[in-house]
């Protein structure tokens, strides 16, 4: 139990989505997950996850799966993931084999089964975290080694299932109170303008704050605007709050 309270110590204390995530897969090593893809979007609706730029995706998984699994748009139709989309908690990929025993699988779906047969992706659980709104969804799908039976992954998770998804659940409201770009990058004057602006100052207030024009503080509002793919500066205000990029404190 000391071991665990020093690593979700560790946890907590993480500066960086980098550092988070490298305490978070060595840990799940030791529990004989090899390859993590964790997955969380803000900007679900009744029939979309969102634009896949927006989407925070960490991942071990080998680029040639991850080129297969999100370019080829396998993760719209893997079966795992439509049980997180409906599902809170953490469950057995066992299910996934049982379910392609019943032909309730569609032909999409059965694909991937067999490519991720070939590739080594045959034992392993998703965790689903519970969504803190109708718009938000994470999960992550832990991938047991490769040449690991779904069985024996089992029993691993009988033994330490409990404190396994309390470590995926502590990464989880870790990483949202990180800051985190992705595709989404803002300059740090860009970041700065959607700062005063979210403090309620009009395009001249900030100009005499920062000592610019107008029009310059104008070109840095468009250029948030466009890296955040908004329409308003509105939008950008709140996707950039929703990245945690305001009121940073830099390194």
């Amino acid at each position: 139990m000391t071991q665990l309270i020093k690593h979700l110590d560790a946890l907590t204390n993480a500066n960086s989505v980098e550092e988070l995530w490298s305490l978070h897969t060595s840990r799940m090593l030791a529990f004989g997950f090899d390859r993590l893809i964790y997955g969380y979007t803000r900007y679900r609706t009744s029939s979309s996850l969102g634009d896949p730029q927006d989407w925070v995706v960490l991942t071990t998984q080998t680029p040639e799966y991850m080129e297969i699994f999100l370019d080829e748009g396998f993760v719209y139709h893997a079966p795992m993931l439509k049980w997180a989309l409906a599902n809170d908690g953490a469950c057995s990929w066992r299910w996934m084999k049982e379910m392609s025993l019943t032909d309730n699988m569609t032909a999409s779906e059965r694909r991937i089964m067999d490519v991720n047969k070939s590739m080594g992706v045959t034992a392993g659980y998703t965790v689903s975290f519970r969504s803190i709104s109708e718009r938000t969804k994470a999960a992550i799908a832990l991938t047991a080694k490769e040449g690991t039976d779904q069985e024996a992954i089992d029993q691993v998770w009988a033994r330490h299932g409990d404190e396994i998804i309390v470590m995926n659940n502590v990464m989880h409201l870790k990483l949202l109170t990180l800051p985190y770009s992705g595709d989404r990058h803002l300059t740090k004057r860009q970041r700065e303008v959607l700062q005063w602006v979210g403090d309620g100052k009009t395009t001249l207030d900030i100009a005499i704050l920062l000592g610019l024009t107008t029009a310059t503080i104008e070109k840095h509002l468009r250029l948030a605007r466009e890296a955040l793919d908004v329409e308003t500066t509105a939008q950008a205000v709140l996707k950039a709050a929703f990245y945690n990029q305001m009121f940073v404190i830099d390194a």
